[in-house]
């Protein structure tokens, strides 16, 4: 028989995986967090801070932006490449990452918008720039759009340097102001990561147990989702070639229905070794790999979030930027929060708890003692009211 996993426990390993279980409290080891998590998305809305700041100080609030920067640029701990978005990855892991380099030169020769990229001959051109002048950001080359402007339209240099980028040749060597610098992988990726050759089925075999860890449950679709770095019929075929060693367990969602899913050999364990998640609230950014996947989201915690960025301001229920609030293994609400770096001010412009949620003295604490600790990652003086 399948072994059965309550909805209260199940929310309890998910949030023990990705380290939101305890206080983000104490000794801060950045690379070790990024390892634990797999990966950090990039995004560059700064709305308070940027997502990767965000989530790494929602681990731990002893984190500040600048050390983000020394881990990629310097100390070359992660590396940046594409999982289901552009993200930081542990920089040992690159020889696991081969095979995504092939997947999406393939895919970016196909992408409409990439069909206006310089060909063989201009590529060899900004890399014999890059090559002598070191690492040079899309500023330095003035290559312009021919013919109609589109928003998605990009300068031929620039759809060339992401072809290079996405194929493994160039690589992220720093970010300033987040404007991302390409040199040479070989002068970024030390010479014994590059060098080792997995073939292809290990590095399946390593997508699918790694993801399948941090996850602590999931279906295949969530194991394929976790990195995208596969296909769901390769997740699909690894599955079935290793069911000898996966648990199969039910997961009881937040609605009370129960469904199949696949753990690793030592589930038990972890369910004997989790956390319960502390009772402190949390402002949970919307790029946060507990939110990121919307339909894990819902069946676990019967929360229903988008974001709604790309949604015309009088279509949109809440706003803009609206972050997610986390007490304990609950989501309790949302709020729109802003920072004014200028003014040295954080602004909540307002707050909507969750159906069925009273929003007590005691909550309301809770929420002001998290807005504080907020400006202070900022380096915001105060937090503004906008509404009562």
């Amino acid at each position: 028989m399948a072994l059965r996993i309550s909805n209260r426990d199940a929310r309890r390993l998910w949030l023990d995986a990705q380290l939101l279980s305890a206080a983000p409290t104490g000794p801060l080891d950045l690379a070790d967090t990024i390892r634990r998590l797999g990966f950090v998305q990039l995004d560059t809305i700064r709305v308070v801070a940027r997502a990767h700041d965000h989530i790494l100080w929602s681990r731990n609030q002893n984190f500040r932006e600048p050390m983000l920067d020394k881990c990629l640029a310097r100390d070359r701990h992660v590396f940046e490449h594409f999982t289901h978005d552009a993200s930081l990855i542990p920089m040992d892991f690159y020889p696991m990452w081969r095979r995504q380099f092939r997947r999406l030169e393939e895919k970016v020769r196909g992408w409409e918008w990439h069909r206006g990229m310089v060909g063989a001959e201009g590529r060899a051109a900004i890399r014999a720039r890059i090559e002598a002048e070191g690492p040079l950001c899309t500023k330095a080359f003035d290559t312009k759009i021919q013919g109609k402007r589109e928003m998605w339209r990009r300068p031929p240099h620039k759809l060339a340097l992401d072809y290079m980028w996405y194929a493994g040749e160039l690589s992220t060597s720093h970010r300033e102001n987040f404007t991302k610098y390409y040199d040479l992988s070989h002068r970024v990726i030390p010479n014994h990561l590059r060098e080792v050759d997995h073939s292809d089925d290990t590095q399946v075999d390593w997508l699918c147990r790694e993801a399948l860890d941090r996850l602590a449950f999931g279906t295949e679709g969530d194991i394929q989702r976790f990195w995208a770095a596969a296909d769901l019929a390769e997740v699909k075929a690894w599955t079935a070639a290793n069911a000898g060693d996966l648990v199969p367990v039910e997961i009881e969602s937040a609605s009370g229905q129960w469904s199949a899913a696949l753990a690793l050999p030592d589930i038990e364990a972890r369910l004997a070794d989790a956390l319960a998640p502390t009772s402190r609230l949390r402002i949970l950014n919307p790029f946060d790999p507990v939110i990121r996947d919307r339909g894990r989201l819902t069946r676990l915690f019967g929360f229903d979030y988008r974001i709604e960025i790309f949604v015309p301001a009088a279509k949109r229920q809440w706003g803009y930027y609206v972050y997610p609030l986390l007490e304990g293994d609950r989501f309790v609400g949302r709020i729109e929060v802003k920072s004014d770096r200028e003014k040295s001010e954080l602004s909540v412009h307002n707050v909507w708890p969750e159906p069925g949620v009273k929003w007590t003295d005691a909550r309301q604490r809770k929420l002001e003692a998290e807005l504080a600790r907020m400006a202070r990652f900022v380096g915001a003086s105060d937090v503004v009211w906008l509404r009562p």
